[in-house]
């Protein structure tokens, strides 16, 4: 039983991996991407996908937990102790935004599959470190203390996800998304 139970697993985790990596590049060229053109690229049948992602939703969920783990990361080696909190804050903006820009077509089809709640809880470890980030700055007087910590993260969030949205529309050029992030959460932090 044990060696009958073994390749079918392996076949499981390859078939998992390749789902994975072809619906991150896919999703990431076209949020409207079908889950059946998924599937034909990844290899596997429609039946194959839904047994490891029964709806669209557990799928874009799992490549969606699976970008956040890797930009927490490549977020996990700044270096945001040894400077003043606002230098710090633009370190992390731009690097948040760098990974987020390259994923902005997957986070406009979370938006669309999965409720703004889950798409937070995903989050929970890259805002956690913006947390800490701008209450070290409350603490030091370098941003404002007049608003809740909860607000100033939920804005911060809020903005970067906003952007991409904005670059999708067509809205907002991509050139200027990183300045225009800087310059709008300096005025929103500002003491």
């Amino acid at each position: 039983m044990g060696k009958s139970t073994q390749p079918r697993r392996a076949d499981a985790e390859r078939n998992i991996a390749a789902i994975l990596a072809t619906a991150a590049r896919l999703l990431g060229a076209d949020p409207g991407v079908s889950v059946a053109e998924i599937a034909k690229e990844a290899g596997v049948g429609r039946v194959t996908l839904y047994g490891h992602f029964p709806s669209r939703e557990s799928l874009v969920d799992a490549v969606l937990r699976d970008a956040v783990d890797h930009a927490e990361l490549a977020l996990s080696g700044l270096d945001l102790e040894g400077v003043p909190p606002a230098q710090a804050m633009e370190r992390l903006i731009s690097s948040s935004w760098e990974i987020l820009d390259r994923h902005s077509r997957l986070f406009v089809a979370a938006d669309r599959a999965l409720p703004a709640e889950r798409i937070r809880e995903r989050h929970g470890k890259p805002l956690a470190r913006v947390e800490q980030l701008i209450a070290r700055g409350m603490d030091e007087g370098a941003f404002r203390t007049d608003l809740p910590l909860s607000w100033l993260v939920s804005t911060f969030f809020g903005l970067l996800h906003s952007a991409a949205g904005e670059i999708e529309a067509g809205r907002l050029p991509r050139a200027q998304a990183a300045d225009v992030l800087t310059r709008t959460l300096r005025s929103v932090l500002a003491a």
